[in-house]
Order: C-alpha cells, then sequence, then structure tokens
C-alpha cells in the first residue's frame, strides 16, 4: 500500500512540474528602447506570455496600454528547449510574427517571421530572477 501511495505520489508531482521556460523574463529593448518583462506559463495546451511590467529607456517602470496583454501565444515545447507553433506580437511596430524560441539556460531566443518567412526579428530574452 505505502507502495502503491508513493507512486501515485510521484505521478502527481511529475504532472505538476513546471515547463522550463516558464516565469518571467526580460525583452531586449525594442525600436524605442522601451523593454519589458513577459510572463510565460501555460494556457491549454500551448505556452503564452504576457506582458506584466514596461520600461522606458531609462530603466524606469512606464505605464502601457499593453501591460496584461499576451504577446506570446500558441508556443508547443518541441523538446530539447524547443519551442515552435506559436506567434509574438511585437508592440513597437504593431506587427504579429510566426515564432519560435529555444532556451539554453536563463536566455530564451524568440525570433519569428512574417510574409513567408521574408521579413524575420530575434531577441535574446533574459530570464528575471
Amino acid at each position: 500500500m505505502k507502495t502503491l501511495i508513493l507512486v501515485l505520489a510521484l505521478m502527481g508531482a511529475g504532472a505538476a512540474m513546471a515547463d522550463p521556460v516558464e516565469g518571467l523574463w526580460k525583452t531586449k529593448p525594442d525600436d524605442n528602447g522601451h523593454f519589458g518583462h513577459v510572463k510565460i506559463a501555460p494556457c491549454g495546451t500551448a505556452l503564452c506570455g504576457t506582458l506584466v511590467k514596461a520600461f522606458d529607456e531609462t530603466g524606469t517602470a512606464r505605464e502601457s496600454e499593453h501591460i496584461g496583454r499576451q504577446i506570446v501565444w500558441d508556443m508547443v515545447a518541441e523538446g530539447d528547449g524547443l519551442y515552435d507553433g506559436g506567434q509574438v506580437w511585437a508592440p513597437d511596430r504593431d506587427k504579429t510574427y510566426v515564432a519560435k524560441m529555444s532556451l539554453a539556460g536563463d536566455v530564451l531566443s524568440v525570433s519569428g517571421c512574417v510574409m513567408g518567412g521574408l521579413i524575420c526579428r530575434a531577441q535574446d530574452w533574459t530570464r528575471v530572477k
């Protein structure tokens, strides 16, 4: 009986483990010098990122109409720190890109393209500790 309880507890713990990309990420400055903190968390069967704080070019927190908006959605873990199938919205250009991400330690590389891959952008985000 003790073995069964231990097995069930371990199975539950495994199901509750967070994906390594979950957490708070600092974006690189955009075209305006502004950056933000994006919280990545599960949303349905995928992962999404919501802008939770915005900063100006001096690093001072600022108000933004984009706080609370999802800027990453539908990212699916592919294994080995790779994520695909998602989209990312760039507030500075008001464009949505077909996106992918790759995680290496505390650096999250986020890249996306529009127009069938003709126009692409990429940023490395750092984990906020």
